[in-house]
């Protein structure tokens, strides 16, 4: 604990020379909001992003059907409703009227079913594509409504839904346009330009459905260092930022103009390990032949792993021990689930029965941007495996390559965060069964998983879906494919002049279009 205090020391003193530097400049004097962040996006194609800094970007240029609300429940966005049939096979959306493209198209049920084939589709690699397998077919008898056909009651599926990964493109830019580079949603903002690295310039949609938004647009500034974010901040030069970092968020504000927002965070930190290689056939995956592919190798990293410390030495204690599922409704208590104690001495005994008392060699990858404690998270676990002789080569990656490595399957072990659902489901069956579309980052495999996944996707009794996915969460901490950490907490600061502004445990940055400034 004594170098984070040393760490908080030096961030203070940094904050105050780069507040000193930047002076009393107030931000523009115009209605657009001044925002700033220390990681940009890696792709504006909504279906294909993973990188949370990626998502924020997009969620203000496009919509999904629903949304999730800082409640976390399932709110209308571009559908106003939907139901289930009685026999469960198909899910009805009636659309919102009224509602156009940036281009000034209309929205209607075609591009629905145009951006569902697009997610459908494999090649189009989308995040998504494994949450929406069920759907068969689509109808739309009207411009209003759009029909998704199941073949199999599907309850999760309105869940899987409210995310930006199944944003709604103009069917017209899929069939003649190009989503990767033309950014046109129904949100409440319009990319006028993007200049990676730099500056990104949105506008807002002045015909927006939504009550909204009450700015003239957002001026989103990438400032790779958080301490000058927060002095930027403090100086007046910035509105509104994005901080990822605990230890820069924790610093006092007292007697500032500044106010930091804090809201529980459902992702969650997690050391991903291989133990797997996932073929073709994914009905056969293969054993490869790491140490990691043993299961006692796996349950004695868990066993050795002080997840506590890791909390207090990397998020300053800003942070809960969890599980796999992190939504309040499913999470067990960590105390029933496999070693979730620090346990040397059953650690040194799983390493022993496995043939490797005296331990191997292992390379971790994390990158450096997203979340910034990746690499400090991969130095704690570091010492801490070395107690029981694994020796950590740590291989730091800048975003945009660590992004590709990991959707790739190209490592031993990954320091990741990864985002949390409303649903469980949702959450990991693009990890957790046979033919998933992660499944080779996921690194594993079993007949347990594949069937509690798919029990959980068609179970319609809510105690029932319980029981399944305690057990489903259990067996996850048992086989120890990955070592689960710690959910924090999501940050964000603004200036007096901001108001509006509602965070949500998701992340999300949708409620900026409610944001308003008093200069």
């Amino acid at each position: 604990m004594k170098s984070s205090k040393l760490g908080v020391v030096l961030a203070a003193l940094l904050l105050m020379i780069g507040a000193a530097q930047l002076g009393p400049v107030r931000a523009q004097e115009n209605n657009t909001l001044i925002m700033a962040r220390a990681v940009d996006a890696t792709g504006l194609d909504p279906h294909a992003q993973t990188a949370f800094a990626s998502l924020r970007l997009t969620e203000l240029i496009y919509e999904p059907l629903v949304q999730v609300d800082a409640n976390l429940e399932v709110v209308p966005a571009l559908a106003e409703s939907w139901e289930f049939s009685e026999d469960g096979l198909a899910l009805t959306f009636h659309l919102r009227q009224g509602v156009t493209f940036h281009d000034g198209s209309d929205f209607t049920s075609a591009d629905v079913v145009a951006s569902f084939e697009r997610i459908l589709d494999e090649e189009t690699g989308s995040a998504t594509r494994t949450n929406l397998l069920s759907i068969t077919s689509m109808d739309a008898p009207d411009d209003n409504t759009v029909v998704l056909n199941l073949s199999i009651p599907d309850v999760p599926l309105v869940h899987a839904l409210a995310s930006a990964n199944a944003s709604i493109l103009s069917a017209d830019v899929i069939a003649n346009g190009d989503p990767t580079t033309d950014a046109i949603g129904t949100g409440p903002f319009k990319l006028d330009s993007w200049t990676p690295e730099e500056v990104t310039i949105l506008s807002a949609n002045t015909d927006w459905w939504g009550d909204g938004p009450h700015v003239d647009g957002v001026e989103i500034r990438i400032i790779p260092d958080e301490s000058t974010i927060m002095a930027a901040l403090r100086a007046g030069e910035i509105d509104f930022a994005m901080i990822e970092d605990p230890l820069i968020a924790t610093l006092p504000t007292e007697g500032s103009d500044i106010t930091i927002n804090r809201a529980p965070d459902i992702s969650y930190q997690v050391l991903q390990l291989r133990a797997m290689d996932i073929p073709a056939d994914p009905a056969t995956p293969s054993a490869n032949d790491s140490p990691l592919a043993i299961l006692e190798v796996r349950q004695a990293i868990s066993c050795a792993i002080n997840r506590q410390e890791i909390v207090d030495v990397v998020a300053l204690g800003e942070g809960r021990v969890t599980g796999p599922l992190t939504m309040p409704a499913f999470a067990l208590p960590t105390d029933q689930l496999f070693c979730y104690e620090q346990d040397l001495d059953q650690a040194r005994a799983l390493m022993e029965q496995a043939g490797y008392a005296d331990g191997f060699d292992m390379t971790i990858i994390a990158g450096v941007d997203e979340p910034p404690t990746s690499l400090t998270i991969a130095e704690t676990i570091q010492s801490q495996l070395g107690e029981i002789n694994i020796n950590v080569e740590i291989e730091p990656l800048e975003l945009s390559v660590y992004v590709d490595r990991w959707l790739a399957g190209d490592f031993d072990a990954a320091i990741a965060r990864n985002g949390g659902r409303t649903d469980p489901y949702t959450m990991y069956s693009r990890y957790w069964q046979f033919g998933a579309q992660f499944g080779n980052v996921a690194g594993y495999i079993d007949e347990t998983l594949d069937s509690l996944m798919k029990q959980g996707q068609v179970e319609t009794d809510p105690d029932a879906r319980k029981a399944i996915f305690a057990e489903f969460e259990a067996h996850l901490a048992e086989t120890s494919p990955w070592i689960w950490l710690y959910t924090g907490f999501l940050y964000t600061g603004q200036t007096s002049v901001v108001s509006g502004f509602v965070p949500n445990p998701t992340g999300s940055l949708v409620s900026l279009s409610q944001v308003t400034l008093t200069r």
